[in-house]
C-alpha cells in the first residue's frame, strides 16, 4: 500500500505521516514545496506520478475568523482543491480520506450529532469544508469523511498551546463556557485513520475522543494537569464575540466507528495528559 498525505506539516498530517512510517506502511507527506493544492494542474500531475492507492487529504484552510473576510481562498482550498484531488483519486483508482469538522452543522440540536443529520453550517469555514465533503461524496465511491472536533497535537497551533501560554501571562482567563463538543488528539486520531484506510468500510464517520466538555472546562483540564494557579473565568458566546460565529452544540455520536469496529479514541482528558507530559 502507498500513501499520499496532504497538509503533512499541518497538526494532523504530521502525526498521521508519523503513524504510517511506524507501521512500515510507504507514504509521502506533501507540504506546499512539493505542490499548491489550489495550483490544479501541479496538483494532478504530482499525485498522477507518485500513483498512491490512498489519499488522506488533511491540507486546509482552517483560520475560522480570517475565512469571513477571505471567503475566495477558503472555498478555492477546502471545496475546489478537494474537488480536484476527488477527481483525481477517481482517475488513478486510489481511495480518499478527507478530514471535516463538527463545524458542517449550526449546533442547535439537543444531544449527539448522528452522520445521518442534516449539515447546516453557519460560518464560511464550515460551509466549504460541507462542500469538500459534497464533492468526495458526488465523485468517488471509496472514500472515508472523518469529521473531528477541537483539535490539539504536539505539531502547530491549538488551543492547549494556547492556554499553557496565556496561563504564564495572567492570573485569571475568560473562556467560553456555554459551547460543547470533544477534544481530538491527534496522536489518537492518526492510529485510526490508518487502520481505516486499510479497509473498505467507506462512509462518514465521527472520531474525537470520547467525552464532552466546554471551552471552559478543557482550560481548567489543561491548568490542573500541569499544575498552573490559573483561574478562569466562565463567560457566554456572547460575552466573547468573534467574526465567525459557532455552533454551540458540537457532540458528535461515535456509533458509525462502533457498527464498523472501529475502537473509539480514548478519554480526552486521558489525552490531554497524554500530550501535556509528553
Amino acid at each position: 500500500m502507498k500513501v499520499l498525505v496532504t497538509g503533512a506539516n499541518g497538526q494532523l498530517g504530521y502525526d498521521v505521516v508519523k503513524e504510517l512510517q511506524k507501521q512500515n506502511i510507504e507514504c509521502y507527506g506533501a507540504v506546499r514545496k512539493d505542490f499548491d493544492i489550489v495550483d490544479f494542474e501541479a496538483t494532478e500531475k504530482f499525485i498522477t506520478n507518485y500513483k498512491p492507492d490512498v489519499v488522506i487529504h488533511c491540507a486546509a484552510y482552517t483560520s475560522v475568523d480570517k475565512a469571513e473576510d477571505e471567503q475566495g481562498l477558503c472555498y478555492l482550498v477546502n471545496a475546489s482543491a478537494t474537488e480536484n484531488i476527488a477527481g483525481i483519486c477517481k482517475k488513478i483508482n486510489a481511495k480518499m480520506l478527507y478530514i471535516s469538522t463538527d463545524y458542517v452543522f449550526d449546533g442547535t440540536k439537543n444531544g449527539f450529532y448522528e452522520v445521518d443529520d442534516k449539515p447546516n453550517p453557519i460560518n464560511v469555514y464550515g460551509k466549504t469544508k460541507l462542500l469538500g465533503e459534497q464533492a468526495v461524496q458526488k465523485i468517488l465511491d471509496k472514500y472515508f469523511i472523518v469529521r473531528i472536533s477541537w483539535v490539539f497535537g504536539e505539531h502547530g497551533n491549538n488551543f492547549v498551546k494556547t492556554m499553557l501560554r496565556l496561563g504564564k501571562e495572567r492570573k485569571e482567563i475568560n473562556v467560553v463556557a456555554d459551547q460543547y463538543g470533544s477534544p481530538t488528539y491527534t496522536a489518537d486520531l492518526a492510529p485510526l485513520l490508518v487502520e481505516m484506510i486499510q479497509t473498505d468500510k467507506y462512509g462518514i464517520y465521527y472520531a474525537t475522543n470520547k467525552g464532552v466538555c466546554t471551552w471552559a472546562e478543557f482550560a481548567e483540564e489543561i491548568f490542573k494537569i500541569v499544575g498552573m494557579d490559573v483561574k478562569v473565568n466562565h463567560i457566554t458566546t456572547a460575552e466573547y464575540p468573534t467574526r465567525a460565529q459557532r455552533p454551540m452544540n458540537s457532540r458528535l455520536s461515535k456509533k458509525s466507528l462502533q457498527i464498523n469496529n472501529f475502537k473509539y479514541l480514548k478519554l480526552w482528558n486521558d489525552a490531554l495528559r497524554q500530550f501535556l507530559n509528553r
